[in-house]
């Protein structure tokens, strides 16, 4: 099987300048058509390998690198060219229910041939990303995902905006997509569909140019099914955003991603090459991406002090208190759960309908309601994590607020946040957004299995 062993061996071809088109879309006009569709990809370099039968956006993975500026309308006609039904979601944007796109709770599928038009106000900036939302821990893992960038006039001045989308793929030997490993019952009860290949915007290790003495921002995307991510910049590097909203600035070079999740850094490069390392777990570190130092001639941006973002508090108190007991899963505690109105054991959940996690004792995937939230209540989701592994806990349609059990909040906002086994910590969020909000676990197999549920807000 292809390993992370032979990696440096298979990526020593890595191309130069590895990025998705990217298209800067005006506001107003005809809608841009975004297609799905099946294609071929080379994920390993050399000639031993293959390429591999890949889905993807307008026949590139990651799709095109969609830009905006804040105020802008997103209009996307979405056609589905595949043999099955999907959907596109819009992840962090806090969007218009009808617009989310969760194939059916938003929306029915997309089927085959057919379309559906995506177009709402753009009100957030920051570093978000769209993604299949129909058979996800498949259509992802195929390929069906790209960036979405809505840039403010109150960003910081660079030289250059880079967007670094990391994927791990599970192939076989020759180079090609693991098609039997889809469904694995072990997979989607342990910690997901782990790949053995990594890649940044679609290539092995690509190298990309950026030049000297320059200023950067770098905007890292997590599009792995369930892969943590675990990130070093050998460079100058400053926290300015997660998940797209910002952040109190730091000094930093490391950040721990899980799938879902996106880190913004300004980095000042030198007169030396920056290799971004992935080193989770304290194995070796492994290159995934080179920042290949090139003399430029242009007048290079002033590298200003950078300034504090205003960052909004959390509400001095909330109104509902929702708890959330996360159960199950391999060497789990859940012995028997709701499904379908009927309590059963999970044996034959597991079995019989593939389902191993439990939100409060109740397995589903859209269709249980959490909660039903008046507009504009301040809520808090008590989460804890019951369970032997961690879990990406993602809130469609709004942005959050952790606080931890110690009753400190973490920094910022959310729309991803990183449940340890065993941690208890409270989501909290103004329900300011009406409609059907998916809340669930973006270790996508962990979410076929059960981990997910409805909150309503009217």
């Amino acid at each position: 099987m292809t390993t992370r062993r032979n990696f440096l061996k298979a990526c020593a071809a890595a191309p130069l300048l590895a990025a998705s088109p990217r298209l800067t879309l005006a506001s107003q006009g005809t809608p841009w058509t975004m297609t799905a569709s099946k294609t071929t990809k080379r994920l390993v370099p050399g000639d031993e390998y293959q390429d591999a039968s890949v889905w993807a956006f307008n026949k590139t993975v990651p799709g095109p690198e969609l830009r905006f500026k804040r105020g802008d309308t997103l209009s996307i006609d979405f056609l589905n060219q595949l043999e099955e039904g999907s959907s596109i979601h819009w992840h962090g944007i806090r969007n218009i229910n009808a617009m989310d796109g969760v194939a059916g709770l938003t929306q029915p599928e997309v089927m085959p041939e057919g379309q559906f038009r995506y177009q709402f106000p753009l009100n957030d900036a920051g570093t978000y990303w769209y993604h299949s939302h129909a058979k996800t821990w498949s259509q992802v893992a195929r390929g069906l995902y790209g960036p979405l960038i809505v840039e403010d006039e109150s960003d910081p001045k660079v030289d250059q905006d880079l967007v670094l989308m990391i994927d791990d793929w599970l192939l076989a030997n020759d180079g090609t997509i693991e098609d039997e490993s889809f469904g694995s019952l072990h997979d989607w009860a342990h910690g997901g569909r782990l790949g053995n290949w990594l890649t940044v915007n679609g290539e092995s290790l690509p190298t990309i140019e950026v030049e000297k003495n320059s200023r950067i921002r770098l905007r890292l995307i997590n599009a792995a099914n369930a892969r943590i991510f675990g990130l070093n910049i050998p460079a100058p590097a400053f926290l300015i955003a997660q998940d797209g909203y910002p952040v109190t600035i730091q000094r930093s070079q490391d950040v721990i991603l899980a799938p879902a999740q996106r880190a913004d850094f300004i980095v000042d490069v030198s007169d030396t090459d920056v290799t971004i390392n992935e080193n989770l777990n304290g194995k070796e570190p492994y290159p995934a991406a080179i920042l290949k130092v090139v003399d430029s001639n242009k007048s290079l941006v002033t590298k200003a002090v950078l300034k504090q973002p205003q960052l909004e508090a959390p509400p001095q108190s909330v109104d509902v208190s929702i708890p959330l007991h996360m159960q199950g899963g391999a060497m789990g505690n859940l012995r028997e759960a709701t499904y379908n109105g009927q309590l059963r054991p999970i044996r034959e959940l597991a079995q019989t309908h593939k389902k191993a996690w439990a939100f409060n004792g109740a397995v589903s995937d859209h269709h249980d309601h959490l909660a039903k939230i008046n507009v504009g209540q301040a809520v808090s989701i008590q989460v804890w994590n019951d369970t032997r592994w961690n879990h990406a806990m993602h809130l469609h349609g709004h942005h959050f607020w952790i606080q931890k059990e110690d009753g400190t909040f973490l920094d910022g906002k959310r729309d991803t946040y990183l449940f340890q086994r065993g941690e208890k910590a409270n989501l909290i969020f103004i329900a300011d957004n009406p409609g059907l909000w998916l809340f669930h676990c973006h270790m996508l197999e962990h979410h076929a299995a059960g981990m997910g549920a409805v909150i309503e807000i009217s």
